[in-house]
């Protein structure tokens, strides 16, 4: 990649080998391994003790929740090793305490995202960064005023825009996994599913910052079926893989076997995350470092489709050094999806349903059930449900 290389179009385990899985309930951890690591690129965990933690945007947009720590990334751009020992006493922003009533909060302000430090070194705050731009896609609003939407919307756009969402510690049994399941020697990630589902994906540049990060996990935050996932269901299905001991007369054909189980196994867990592997992506670049660029993006939002948004850090060559994604419910991709397609037709609700084939007064309806009613005054809201629209 060169200063004016293209955004990542997809994810790829290009590079990677995937290890057999290791599953404790619902809980289906799959250890990714790299044998070539960068040794030059550190990541390293930042933690705030604080309650909220509120990051200023721009000028007049803020993002407000729960951050237990933000990453640093530090690298050289030599062939050196680099160490970070030290590195986690480092701290950012101002940390302010409020007394309300008989109890305190305390708030963590941040400034921006993803913030560079030195030459070398980049913090940002991770899977926050990816949510914030969910959260602010379509965020302006109408730029015209509609004689639907409130004054308040043509105003102020859709703020605030906030969703919900679950610590992974809250998830039955993922602390056990974590805690009991082995790591590898050269284990650089992990793709965690919940009763068979793709929860989250997670790589870092080398095995000493998956170790040091491994438990982390715990502190992501993970959609609301996730959680019901983890709760309702406590086994995985049966899969079978084994080696045919009528095809084994010497090492050699037993060496060949297993690997060709270990294949097999690989391009099975592969196959279960194809909601975020090989699908196409809307990347946006956040921050050019060096060597490497930080991303996030969005899948598709194929309504039909499970999708993703994440945040990577891609190396020059195309090689995928930083990965951690967040599956969004059908609900988010709903809500998403609507207001890219008003945004399409510039939010006009006529042009908008005819797109969509489907009648004005549904449309409203839709807007309604998945939680934007507040974008329209009350009258045509009332008017849908008598569909008189």
């Amino acid at each position: 990649m060169n200063a004016k290389a293209r955004l990542i179009s997809k994810i790829s385990l290009k590079g990677l080998e995937i290890a057999p899985a290791q599953v404790w309930g619902s809980i289906r951890l799959v250890p990714l391994l790299r044998q070539n690591q960068n040794k030059n690129l550190r990541l390293f965990r930042r933690s705030y003790d604080e309650d909220i933690g509120v990051v200023n945007i721009d000028r007049q947009l803020a993002y407000i929740s729960y951050i237990p720590h933000g990453l640093v990334l530090s690298w050289n751009n030599n062939e050196t090793p680099q160490a970070t020992l030290g590195s986690q006493l480092a701290t950012d922003g101002k940390s302010l305490e409020l007394k309300c009533c008989r109890s305190s909060v305390k708030i963590r302000m941040l400034n921006r995202m993803a913030k560079k430090e030195s030459p070398n070194q980049l913090r940002f705050l991770p899977l926050h960064l990816a949510m914030e731009g969910f959260l602010s896609m379509y965020f302006s609003g109408p730029s015209i005023a509609w004689k639907e939407y409130p004054r308040r919307i043509l105003s102020n756009g859709l703020n605030p825009r906030s969703e919900f969402s679950f610590l992974g510690s809250s998830i039955s049994g993922f602390e056990d996994a974590l805690r009991v399941f082995e790591i590898h020697e050269n284990q650089v990630g992990i793709l965690v599913f919940v009763a068979e589902a793709l929860a989250s994906a997670f790589i870092v540049p080398n095995s000493q910052d998956y170790r040091a990060l491994h438990t982390s996990l715990l502190q992501d935050f993970y959609g609301e079926l996730i959680y019901y996932y983890g709760m309702l269901r406590n086994t995985n299905y049966p899969m079978d893989v084994s080696v045919d001991e009528s095809q084994i007369n010497s090492l050699k054909d037993l060496k060949k076997a297993i690997s060709k189980m270990r294949q097999d196994w690989a391009e099975f867990q592969v196959f279960m995350a194809d909601s975020l592997l090989d699908r196409p992506l809307k990347a946006k670049k956040i921050q050019k470092t060096g060597r490497f660029t930080l991303e996030r993006f969005i899948t598709d939002l194929d309504p039909q489709k499970v999708n993703h948004i994440g945040e990577v850090i891609v190396s020059q060559n195309g090689d995928l050094e930083y990965l951690k994604s967040y599956r969004l419910s059908t609900a988010q991709t709903k809500r998403v999806y609507l207001l890219s397609q008003l945004a399409k037709y510039n939010w006009n609700l006529q042009d908008t349903a005819i797109s969509l084939n489907i009648s004005q007064n549904e449309l409203v309806k839709r807007l309604e059930r998945v939680g934007f009613g507040y974008l329209l005054k009350e009258s045509v809201l009332d008017a849908a449900r008598k569909n008189k629209l």
